[in-house]
């Protein structure tokens, strides 16, 4: 693992790569760049091919970017890892705007032979599709994803071998690979769930039989029902994960509020008879939930990981955490110094679905 900051992108590159150990015969490399390289990414994936040996890549960009230790945020940076697999132990994908075309006929076979369990993708956030084509993606192959939409000023490109916009695209292991993940939310609850018992699309008429705007605003409480503007950005609404065993949720942002019929509007489709929570975004909860999955997975682990990617919502890192790097400062208290890169995300995958204000974590064991 390597990683360097510097307004230069090749002189960057070039500290990354006199960092980087000796090659031992890998075939597979994932790079991350702050998105002021965004227009470099393709050359610097071909670069690092030349110059390393290692022939397949995959990557995107962000806001920032992540190391061992180390956040690099609102920064020009590069973070680049090697992996040492067994022949035959991957497969790179990359699906178009179609969700029904989630695998191509080689990538299928592959699938087919080899039961891959698990893959790491990124994901165009501009494709209105992204969300349909996590879901079609993990049903297609079978596999566990984690992964991240990209986030970027000035471009969003995507490498998998190649260059890729517009889609999902990633690696699918085999279970000759062993990865344990783990996902910590970034906000906490401030109620319990409530039922949706009037909704159309995205709107949320009425809660437990009430005015939806009026069960919030009795949760929230008197100071924040004074600046209903405010509550909106500090305020998100929560979806049950269905299947979980965990209590997981996805956070969607509250996007508007109608005074005059008491309804509210989020980010997400609802449905009558589905349940909503509110939950608050606040650090030392994301704090604790991160320390206490890291916790879970050092025990599941059984060992020290070879190395880790990490997938965190652009909210978190030095907007939630604080200065400093102090989220991936908790990951390496509880993890030691395991090789870890990855970056700030628009949004995280986990299994089959995107939440936000979370942080994904997959370690390689």
């Amino acid at each position: 693992m390597a990683q360097a900051a510097g307004s230069d992108w090749r002189e960057t590159l070039a500290r990354c790569l006199s960092a980087l150990p000796e090659g031992d015969g890998e075939t597979l490399g994932f790079v991350y760049v702050g998105d002021t390289f965004a227009g470099e990414l393709p050359e610097i994936a071909e670069i690092l091919r030349e110059e390393t040996g290692v022939p397949d890549w995959l990557g995107t960009v962000g806001p920032g970017i992540c190391a061992t230790g180390q956040e690099y945020f609102d920064a020009p940076a590069i973070a680049v890892i090697l992996c040492d697999l067994p022949a035959g132990s991957y497969r790179l994908i990359e699906t178009g705007e179609n969700p029904g075309l989630a695998l191509d006929e080689a990538a299928a076979a592959w699938r087919e032979a080899a039961r891959p369990p698990f893959g790491v993708v990124h994901v165009d956030p501009r494709n209105p599709q992204a969300a349909e084509l996590v879901v079609d993606l993990s049903v297609a192959s079978g596999a566990f994803l984690v992964g991240g939409l990209a986030s970027s000023r000035l471009g969003h490109p995507q490498i998998a071998g190649r260059v890729v916009e517009g889609a999902v695209s990633g690696v699918l292991f085999s279970d000759q690979v062993a990865v344990a993940t783990g996902l910590s939310q970034g906000c906490a609850p401030i109620g319990e769930y409530h039922e949706i018992t009037a909704s159309e699309r995205n709107v949320i008429e009425s809660l437990d039989g009430r005015p939806a705007l009026e069960v919030f605003m009795e949760e929230i409480g008197d100071l924040l029902s004074r600046d209903l503007a405010r509550a909106a950005g500090y305020i998100h609404v929560a979806l049950p994960t269905p299947g979980t065993d965990t209590g997981d949720y996805t956070v969607r942002n509250l996007v508007g509020i109608d005074r005059a019929n008491g309804h509210l509007t989020v980010g997400a489709l609802v449905e009558t008879g589905g349940r909503v929570m509110f939950v608050r975004r606040d650090g030392q909860a994301a704090r604790d939930d991160l320390r206490r999955m890291l916790q879970d997975l050092r025990r599941r682990c059984g060992g020290a990981p070879r190395g880790g990617l990490y997938f965190t919502c652009l909210a978190r890192g030095p907007n939630l955490f604080g200065p400093d790097s102090e989220e991936l400062g908790i990951l390496r208290e509880e993890l030691g110094d395991v090789p870890l890169v990855g970056f700030f995300c628009n949004g995280e995958v986990s299994h089959d679905r995107i939440y936000g204000y979370t942080g994904v974590l997959a370690l390689f064991l």
